[in-house]
């Protein structure tokens, strides 16, 4: 058995010291998240879920509630609110009849990228508690330690995921007149 090279003290205030610094941050999060989505008429489930299906472009729901964090059942549910909006289209596979995909149609991509359209830094606690660090170093904050942690618990398939969903809003996404806005495909530009 390998020897612990930590106290059962140092442990506990580790594990409390985490828990109740998520619980806080997470309290913000939350209010800065159903505030944003509020307008569309959106749950955080809801536009978790949205989220997950555009980059996923077309997610078994077991990968919806893998990487939304949720129950199977809640990830289902949420799904079906979302399917009879005509946000999500439901499918199988012909090579496995035992999954339920998602599909986001064009109409929960336009909810989606309005959301991101309108975005609004001024009203996220959360960024502006960053800023003084952002002003003081010239970055925000790095999140590698608690990415660490989160990958040791999720595994790697998880972080894939996560880091896809921000590469592609990089690679697909614009700032246009301080709003952020998708970017024009060869055709449309050409078109223009």
């Amino acid at each position: 058995m390998q020897e612990k090279n930590y106290t059962m003290k140092d442990a506990m205030i580790f594990s409390q010291r985490i828990a109740q610094l998520s619980k806080a941050l997470w309290k913000a999060a939350e209010k800065d998240w159903q505030q944003w989505i509020k307008p569309f008429d959106l749950n955080i489930n809801e536009h978790h879920i949205l989220w997950i299906a555009y980059h996923l472009n077309g997610a078994s729901i077991s990968d919806v509630a893998k990487f939304g964090v949720m129950h199977v059942s809640t990830a289902f549910n949420f799904s079906k609110k979302l399917e009879e909006r005509g946000l999500l289209t439901f499918s199988k596979k012909e090579n496995d009849k035992r999954n339920t995909y998602i599909q986001i149609t064009l109409e929960g991509e336009r909810i989606l990228l309005d959301l991101m359209e309108q975005y609004d830094p001024a009203s996220n606690s959360v960024l502006s508690g960053t800023l003084p660090m952002r002003e003081l170093y010239g970055k925000f904050p790095d999140m590698m330690e608690m990415m660490a942690i989160i990958r040791n618990i999720y595994g790697e398939d998880f972080m894939g995921i996560f880091e896809r969903s921000f590469d592609n809003i990089d690679k697909e996404f614009t700032v246009e007149e301080g709003k952020i806005a998708k970017k024009k495909s060869e055709k449309e530009t050409e078109a223009v």
